[in-house]
């Protein structure tokens, strides 16, 4: 397989301050996956570097977001009224070392980015990162400071001239679209639930792209309840195809895991194995058409202990080399944390769900099912712009 790919693994445990309390987003999820990827020796693998993170310039943040923001982001926790800007909100509520703790999350993903484009490492990995709806001037979703748009950004400011964005979030990744939405440069294509069932309430598959960037921004919104064939069936029907047609320098992803069937705030029904195959199927992407060039986030999950560690170490594992076998059993040390950390959850006791995700095809003239007439929207909305044929499988 892979092993001895040069992988740069960023991670510091100041990444954990990214902490907004009693809330789905809990570093907790963060702190069980680095510890059951080091219970497995993952990240002392042959070529794997870990590198600690710091926090994103001003000059980095504001490529991206405007320095008014920045301002109230390092206000808000002083100040118990807020209100504005997206914060102090429910879904964003205001912690102390905010900024600093956003900021340093955006580094993160820079410091993987940087690693990748100057060949220190083939592949490198930030999973505390991924904070995909953060806007330029607004918090949403979960996100402060969106650090694959800021990363993104670095890339293009060292002479990036194509860079594919693959969002396999339960949520679109809206934040990553608008930012790019007018730059040719920059392919952004997202899977996720549909938009009229879930937030953000965008990624339909018209939003194509800006009038000078047509095409750049691909989006295939999936019914509720799609599982792990449908889900495959679907990246493998649009996501090569356009990858290809773009031929971008870098793959970089957004690895959220909540299309897990057990998380708790969206309905697809993947499992930890489907995602294992997404990960398989990204790895294969990007050494076919970038030279193996990966910058992976992690994203979204709330399933903290029954899911992401899992998901993630199957990334790290993807990433760095051999993938791990699905049945693989979680080490005792590492359960006994996770039900330190999290009493009444339900430890997992293997890497995988017991399931032998299912190898499926798309083929035109399907469009009795929900699924194939949601990847036949993306094909036909997008394709043409990319000299593809939305009819041809082959494509």
């Amino acid at each position: 397989m892979a092993d001895g790919v040069p992988t740069t693994v960023v991670w510091d445990p100041a990444l954990l301050a990214y902490d907004m309390g009693e809330h789905p987003m809990n570093p907790v999820r963060v702190e069980l996956t680095i510890a059951l990827a080091r219970e497995l020796g993952i990240l002392d693998r042959p070529g794997v570097r870990v590198v600690p993170a710091e926090p994103a310039s001003e000059d980095a943040l504001t490529r991206v977001h405007r320095p008014d923001y920045l301002d109230a982001v390092r206000h808000a926790p002083r100040d118990p009224f807020f209100a504005g800007w997206g914060l102090n909100t429910p879904d964003n509520p205001v912690f102390d070392g905010m900024h600093e703790a956003s900021a340093r999350i955006c580094g993160a993903t820079i410091a993987a980015a940087e690693a990748v484009w100057f060949g220190s490492s083939t592949r490198a990995v930030n999973v505390s990162g991924g904070l995909h709806h953060a806007m330029p001037a607004r918090a949403a979703g979960f996100c402060v400071y969106n650090d694959p748009a800021v990363a993104i950004a670095r890339l293009l400011d060292l002479g990036a001239q194509r860079i594919a964005y693959v969002d396999v979030d339960v949520h679109h990744g809206d934040g990553v679209q608008a930012v790019f939405y007018d730059d040719p440069r920059v392919l952004t294509v997202s899977l996720h639930e549909t938009p009229l069932a879930l937030f953000p309430g965008t990624g339909f598959p018209d939003e194509t792209g800006a009038p000078g960037a047509e095409g750049t921004s691909v989006n295939v919104a999936l019914p509720p309840g799609t599982g792990d064939g449908g889900w495959l069936r679907a990246f493998h029907a649009v996501v090569p195809s356009v990858v290809r047609a773009f031929a971008p320098q870098v793959l970089f992803t957004q690895c959220g895991a909540d299309a897990h069937r057990l998380d708790p705030l969206a309905d697809l029904r993947l499992s930890v194995d489907g995602q294992r195959a997404t990960y398989l199927a990204l790895r294969a992407l990007a050494d076919e058409i970038c030279g193996g060039r990966w910058v992976a986030t992690g994203g979204g999950g709330y399933a903290l202990v029954e899911v992401v560690p899992r998901a993630w170490t199957h990334l790290l594992a993807v990433a760095t080399g051999e993938p791990l076998a699905p049945g693989t059993p979680t080490p005792p040390d590492w359960r006994k944390l996770a039900a330190q950390r999290r009493p009444q959850a339900d430890i997992p006791a293997t890497f995988t769900d017991g399931v032998d995700p299912p190898d499926e095809r798309w083929e035109p003239g399907t469009a009795t099912d929900a699924v194939d007439r949601a990847i036949l929207a993306t094909r036909t909305a997008v394709f043409p712009l990319h000299g593809l044929d939305p009819y041809d499988p082959r494509d």
